[in-house]
């Protein structure tokens, strides 16, 4: 689950989350043979886990993988909101339907972009992409992301552009390989359009010039499927 706050007992100890990775949390000593303290974190599943950390010159284990079990000590933290366990549940349920919408795609250069799928579940906007690399060669994403913008640019105006951040991406990749097709769902608080904006939809490729808009119309966002 997504790390969502760290403590640390001491000064002694440097932490950060990996960059672009929610779930990873990078660990290192601030100096040598420092006293024993703790850290201490929240997961976005409502979960507090505590430890207790000593300095090794020599650590025989570099990674540590937490599975889901009691051997780590943690408490239950109640939330009153959708937990992200219940999002990936909606988020594969959006993954898995047949209900599909039409005419929103771009294509460049053997690689084509749809919304395919908008979905609602109270609060939560379900929004599930298919990019698909009919070439050759490898398609590494840069960045998927999604932006309110002006429909019509003046030079005497200044635009604004919202950006709106998923809350959870299911089914998350950074590379689709020749050959192949990748489904991707957003999950995203639910929003509408205001008049003269649109939806922007950017899909830009790492180290390439294969990058790819879409354009959603509020018409076209009203159009969401219930999901259970």
């Amino acid at each position: 689950y997504a790390i969502i706050s760290v403590d640390i007992g001491s000064q002694d100890v440097l932490v950060q989350k990996a960059k672009g990775v929610e779930n990873i949390l990078q660990i290192k000593a601030a100096k040598d043979s420092f006293p024993q303290t703790n850290i201490t974190i929240i997961t976005a599943d409502g979960k507090l886990t505590s430890f207790l950390v000593d300095y090794d010159e020599h650590p025989t284990i570099l990674n540590l993988s937490l599975p889901a079990s009691e051997k780590y000590q943690t408490i239950f933290i109640p939330t009153q909101s959708i937990n992200q366990e219940q999002m990936e549940k909606y988020a594969l349920a959006a993954l898995e339907s047949r209900k599909k919408i039409r005419g929103i795609k771009d294509k460049s250069f053997g690689i084509r972009l749809k919304l395919n799928g908008l979905f609602i579940h109270d609060d939560m906007m379900l929004m599930r992409f298919n990019i698909a690399n009919i070439s050759n060669i490898n398609y590494d994403i840069d960045q998927l992301r999604l932006y309110i913008r002006d429909q019509k640019k003046s030079k005497r105006t200044a635009t604004q552009e919202i950006e709106i951040s998923p809350v959870l991406i299911h089914n998350n990749t950074n590379k689709v390989t020749g050959r192949s097709n990748n489904t991707i769902v957003f999950i995203v608080p639910k929003f509408t359009i205001p008049d003269k904006k649109y939806l922007a939809v950017q899909l830009m490729e790492k180290n390439g010039g294969r990058h790819l808009e879409l354009h959603v119309k509020n018409k076209k966002l009203l159009k969401t499927t219930p999901i259970q």
